[in-house]
């Protein structure tokens, strides 16, 4: 803990707003990994039931059984229940409309981790900067006593990258995780459709 405080005052204030970005980039990746788990998306045992219930005619069961589920799946078929019976035009409508918000949802905060890995190394570069600025000043006026000390210049410089390399090292995971909940949200999206749009010919059979 002594050496991770000594780290974080030699890079200057900059490390603050960028540890705070790594603390925050790492709880929005596991939160998101929680709330995108598969089973909590889409439960293939809550679907197969579903179906079941609309094969054996009884939409008013399966819309009781999706609205005691809190599942993005049960509440897209909970849409189009609601029009059983209509044409496949109207339930598709309905499916539709309620699947782009639960698809919004699911990349609630994804977005964030995109701009954690943007904005933190323009911060590093800035700490990095900021320090060259402060050891140029120092060399400028040892300069001027004629008095240059070559190894308090290394370290100066030295403490001035640190800020860059930091920000590398919170932007790099927090880019790989981005990328990670892009893919992996767009892989849910296109399993609910798939999903969904099985349930289509049932639910306009299926008795009003």
């Amino acid at each position: 803990m002594k050496d991770a405080f000594e780290f974080l005052q030699q890079g200057g204030f900059v490390m603050i707003p960028i540890f705070a970005f790594s603390l925050l980039a790492a709880a929005l990746f596991f939160e998101r990994l929680w709330a995108l788990r598969r089973r909590a998306v889409l439960p293939r045992d809550f679907l197969g039931l579903i179906q079941r219930k609309l094969e054996a005619g009884k939409p008013d069961e399966a819309l009781t059984l999706c609205e005691g589920n809190r599942s993005p799946l049960s509440a897209i078929i909970a849409s189009g229940l609601r029009y059983a019976g209509r044409s496949r035009e109207i339930i598709k409508e309905a499916f539709e409309e309620v699947g782009r918000l639960e698809t919004a949802r699911l990349s609630r905060f994804v977005e964030a981790l995109g701009t954690i890995a943007a904005v933190t190394p323009l911060l590093g570069l800035l700490g990095t900067v900021i320090g060259m600025i402060d050891v140029f000043r120092a060399v400028v006026a040892s300069a001027g006593q004629g008095m240059v000390n070559p190894a308090d210049l290394a370290n100066g410089i030295w403490a001035a990258l640190l800020t860059t390399a930091a920000g590398l090292s919170v932007a790099i995971p927090a880019l790989l995780a981005y990328k990670f909940l892009i893919a992996h949200t767009d892989r849910l999206a296109m399993e609910l459709e798939e999903a969904i749009l099985g349930l289509l010919d049932l639910l306009s059979r299926a008795p009003k």
